[in-house]
C-alpha cells in the first residue's frame, strides 16, 4: 500500500497541473484532433476490415470476434452522430439494415451482443431523428433500427430460460443454448441487461425483455453473502459461487453500473436500494485509502491487492450519486497510475506500485476517460481536461499505426497487439470528445432554437433529447424521455380500450341503481368529502373525463382543447 504522503504529493502535482485552464480555442483544437483520431481508425476499418467485426491494425485486415455482425460499424454508428456527421450516419444506418443478419449459426456472447449490438442499434434508433433520417410515424416507438435491435435481443432470450432466470453466457443465434454450454458465468454477465432490455420493452410495448432482465437481477440479489457482497463467477443453475473474489472490477463492474443507471433511467427505487446496500458493503470491506481491493466475499479478507483498469469507471459512477469527495480521491489514485505508464495496465499491484505479470497490456480502454468526463461535468475542474489531453497524446504516440490504432500489449516497452477493439470507436473516442465539448447535446447543452430537443411520438406530442441521456456500459446513449413517451402512449391506448370495453358491456338494473347512487351529488350546500371510510373504495362513474395528458395545450372555462380540436 502506498504511504499517505505519496497520495498527497500526487494530489498536489495534479492540482498544479490543473492550475492552467484550457481556453475555448484550445478545447476546439483538441476536438479536431480527436475527430482526426476517429476518422483515421474508422476509415482504416472500412478500407481494410469491413464486413468483419474488427480491424487488425498491424496487418491491415479484419477478423470476426464477437459474432460476425460488422461489429465495429454498429458500435461506431452513434459516435458518427456525436461528431456531427449526419451524412455518414445515414449511409451506415442504411447499409447495416441491408447487410446485417442475425439468423446465423454463430455462438455469441450474450453480454457482449447486448451491450454492443442491441445497445448500439437502440442508440442509433433514438438519434435517427437528430441525424435527419426519414422517420416512421410514431417514432421513436417504431423504426427499422429498433426492429433490428429487437431481433438481436430475441436471439438472446433462450439464454434466460433457466431455473433461476439468470442467463447462460453464450447462445447460438440460430439454435439457442447448446446442451453442453457451461452454467458458469460472471456476475456482470447476469446483471448487465436492464438498460437495453427495459428500453426495448418500453419502446415496443413487449414487456418480455424487461421482465427477464429484472428476474435475473432479483435472482442475483438473493445470492449475496452474509456480509453483503457478491463474487466474480456463479453457477446460474445451482446458484453456487464458483469464484468468490468480491470487488468492483472485471467480471462484476457493469452490474453495479446498471443498478445505478437503471435506477436513474427508470426512476426505480428497487434498483437504487440494491446498489446502496452493496455500496455499504463495498465501502466497509474493499476500500483502503481510496483504492478498492479484492476480498473474499464471505469473510471480507483481502485476496488480491490489485487495481484493475476496468475499475476506473467507479469515480464516474460515484459522481452520478453525488459522492464527489470520494470520486475525486479515487480518481487521483487512478490518474497517478496513468501518468506512470501513459495508460492503465490491466492489473496494477498497489503494494508494489507496478504492473502485474502477464497483465501489463492496455487495450485502449475508456473507463478513466469516462470518469474524467463525468467529474469535469460535475466540478468544472480542468484537471480532468488535462487527463483527456494526456490520453489523446499517449494514444497517438504509443498506439497509432498506418492502419488504425493498436492495443498495447505491454505498457513497459510499448509493444503492440494486432487488435483494435470496437469499443475504441464506441467509447474511448466518444468520451474523449464529449469531455472537451461540455455544451454537447448529450450533456443537455445548447440553447432554445439550437435544436437541442426534438418532438416525437404520435402527433409529435413528446419532447425528446432535452438532456439526461444515460450511457450504457458501451457508451451508447439512451434517452429516458423516449421510454416515457412510448410507454405513456401505450398506456393511453390501453385506457381508451378499457373505457370502450366498459361502454360495450350491458348495464343491468342493479348496475343502473348503483350507478345512480354513485353519480348523485352531495346534498345542497354540502361539499363531497375526499376522505374515504376504512375499506371504502372510490369508484368513478362509468363514463368520466380522464385527466388530460400533455397533448392538451390550453383550456377555457374548463373546456380543454388539444392540437387537433
Amino acid at each position: 500500500m502506498r504511504p499517505p504522503g505519496f497520495q498527497v504529493l500526487v494530489f498536489w502535482l495534479l492540482s498544479a497541473a490543473a492550475a492552467r485552464p484550457f481556453t475555448e480555442e484550445e478545447m476546439a483544437g483538441i476536438r479536431q484532433r480527436i475527430k482526426s483520431m476517429f476518422y483515421h481508425a474508422y476509415n482504416s476499418y472500412l478500407d481494410n476490415a469491413f464486413p468483419y467485426d474488427e480491424l487488425r491494425p498491424l496487418t491491415c485486415d479484419g477478423q470476426d470476434t464477437w459474432g460476425s455482425f460488422s461489429l465495429t460499424l454498429i458500435d461506431a454508428l452513434d459516435t458518427l452522430m456525436v461528431l456531427g456527421n449526419q451524412t455518414e450516419f445515414q449511409r451506415v444506418a442504411s447499409l447495416l439494415q441491408d447487410t446485417v443478419d442475425f439468423d446465423i449459426d454463430v455462438n455469441a456472447s450474450v453480454f457482449e451482443t447486448n451491450i454492443r449490438v442491441v445497445g448500439g442499434l437502440l442508440s442509433a434508433h433514438l438519434l435517427a431523428g437528430r441525424a435527419g433520417m426519414e422517420l416512421e410515424p410514431g417514432w421513436p416507438c417504431s423504426g427499422p433500427l429498433l426492429r433490428m435491435a429487437e431481433d438481436a435481443a430475441r436471439k438472446l432470450l433462450p439464454a434466460f430460460q433457466t431455473p433461476t432466470g439468470m442467463p447462460y453466457g453464450t447462445v447460438n443465434l440460430l439454435r439457442g443454448v447448446s446442451p453442453t454450454e457451461t452454467p458458469v458465468t460472471c456476475t456482470a454477465g447476469v446483471g448487465t441487461f436492464i438498460l437495453e432490455f427495459a428500453t426495448l420493452s418500453r419502446l415496443t410495448g413487449d414487456a418480455m425483455f424487461e421482465n427477464v432482465a429484472r428476474r435475473a437481477l432479483r435472482a442475483l440479489w438473493k445470492t449475496r453473502s452474509d456480509i453483503g457482497l457478491v463474487g466474480n463467477h456463479i453457477d446460474i443453475v445451482s446458484k453456487k459461487w464458483v469464484a468468490q473474489d468480491a470487488g468492483i472490477g472485471a467480471g462484476v463492474d457493469s452490474y453495479f453500473e446498471y443498478l445505478v443507471k437503471g435506477a436513474i433511467m427508470l426512476q426505480d427505487e428497487e434498483l437504487l436500494n440494491m446498489f446502496l446496500e452493496y455500496d455499504r458493503a463495498i465501502q466497509n470491506y474493499t476500500r483502503f485509502d481510496d483504492w478498492y481491493l479484492w476480498v473474499q466475499m464471505h469473510k471480507g479478507t483481502v485476496s488480491m491487492p490489485v487495481f484493475q483498469s476496468l475499475e476506473a469507471f467507479w469515480p464516474g459512477l460515484q459522481s452520478l450519486l453525488g459522492n464527489l469527495d470520494g470520486a475525486v480521491r479515487t480518481f487521483q489514485n487512478y490518474y497517478s497510475v496513468w501518468r506512470q505508464f501513459g495508460g492503465l495496465p490491466e492489473f496494477y499491484s498497489i503494494p508494489q506500485g507496478y504492473t502485474v505479470d502477464k497483465r501489463e497490456g492496455y487495450p485502449l480502454r475508456p473507463e478513466l476517460i469516462e470518469s474524467a468526463m463525468y467529474l469535469f461535468r460535475a466540478t468544472g475542474d480542468h484537471t480532468y481536461l488535462q487527463l483527456g489531453l494526456d490520453a489523446l497524446e499517449s494514444i497517438e504516440k504509443i498506439a497509432k499505426t498506418p492502419c488504425g490504432y493498436a492495443s498495447v500489449k505491454d505498457l513497459r516497452d510499448h509493444q503492440l497487439d494486432n487488435r483494435m477493439e470496437s469499443f475504441f470507436l464506441a467509447e474511448t473516442v466518444k468520451y474523449l470528445y464529449l469531455l472537451f465539448d461540455p455544451t454537447h447535446f448529450l450533456h443537455g447543452g445548447g440553447t432554445e432554437g439550437d435544436g437541442f430537443w426534438e418532438a416525437g411520438g404520435e402527433g409529435g406530442q413528446c419532447v425528446l433529447g432535452a438532456g439526461g441521456f444515460i450511457f450504457n456500459t458501451e457508451a451508447h446513449p439512451l434517452d429516458p424521455a423516449a421510454l416515457y413517451c412510448c410507454s405513456r402512449h401505450a398506456q393511453d391506448q390501453q385506457d381508451l380500450h378499457d373505457i370502450l370495453l366498459s361502454l360495450s358491456q350491458p348495464v343491468g338494473k342493479e348496475d343502473r341503481q348503483s350507478e345512480s347512487k354513485e353519480t348523485e351529488g352531495p346534498p345542497p350546500g354540502q361539499s363531497e368529502s375526499i376522505a374515504l371510510k376504512p375499506g371504502e373504495k372510490k369508484t368513478p362513474p362509468l363514463l368520466s373525463c380522464p385527466v388530460q395528458p400533455f397533448t392538451a395545450r390550453f383550456s377555457i372555462l374548463g373546456q380543454v382543447f388539444s392540437d387537433n380540436t
